[in-house]
């Protein structure tokens, strides 16, 4: 399945990050047809995030799971409601010291990096939370992650954070061999696990 524009949005609670995944109107703007409701619990030391159809949580339709616990490289395979694998992505632990950098793989040949477009944004924020006080401020640094694709350089997944209280995001997946539930993982990815 391919979804070419989508929109998350985050819904904090206590104990559990939940996420909303909305379709785009015919003009690229954010509509209120849900196609995906996910759930991540904190704290867990292997993680696992399911995709639902509704909020209701009445069907599993998706699923991203870590492949070992704690994991630095954090690498972490997607599935479809019956388990079939859908593709992986993990995150490159060398590279990430500066700028988190991110694998996207699937089938159709899709072999793809992701980094933080802006390197400043990516130094500050690490510099922010290593500070002692100024890391337990909430401060909602706007950064955007571009995945291209290893072969060509061709763009694949853009995620772009907007500026909110809540954080909220804008997707997009110009390349068709990426499934829209290996991309709703992975967007989800961006946030949930960010600061691992």
């Amino acid at each position: 399945m391919y979804v070419p524009r989508f929109f998350v949005r985050q819904k904090i609670t206590l104990m559990v990050n939940r996420y909303q995944i909305f379709a785009a109107n015919p003009d690229g703007s954010e509509s209120n047809q849900l196609l995906a409701f996910a759930q991540q619990k904190r704290m867990k030391l292997k993680e696992e995030v399911i995709f639902y159809a509704d909020e209701a949580k009445t069907r599993p339709v998706f699923t991203f799971k870590a492949r070992q616990r704690l994991d630095v490289h954090a690498e972490h395979d997607v599935y479809d409601e019956f388990g079939t694998p859908l593709g992986y992505f993990s995150k490159q632990f060398g590279a990430s010291l500066l700028r988190s950098t991110w694998n996207l793989a699937g089938p159709n040949g899709l072999d793809a990096v992701g980094t933080e477009r802006r390197m400043s944004i990516a130094i500050l924020r690490r510099i922010w939370d290593f500070i002692p006080y100024l890391g337990d401020l909430w401060v909602p640094f706007v950064f955007h992650f571009d995945f291209t694709d290893k072969a060509t350089g061709q763009p694949v997944l853009v995620s772009e954070r907007k500026k909110a209280i809540r954080d909220r995001y804008i997707i997009d997946v110009p390349d068709p061999r990426v499934d829209f539930r290996l991309a709703a993982a992975m967007a989800v990815a961006l946030d949930a696990l960010q600061s691992r």
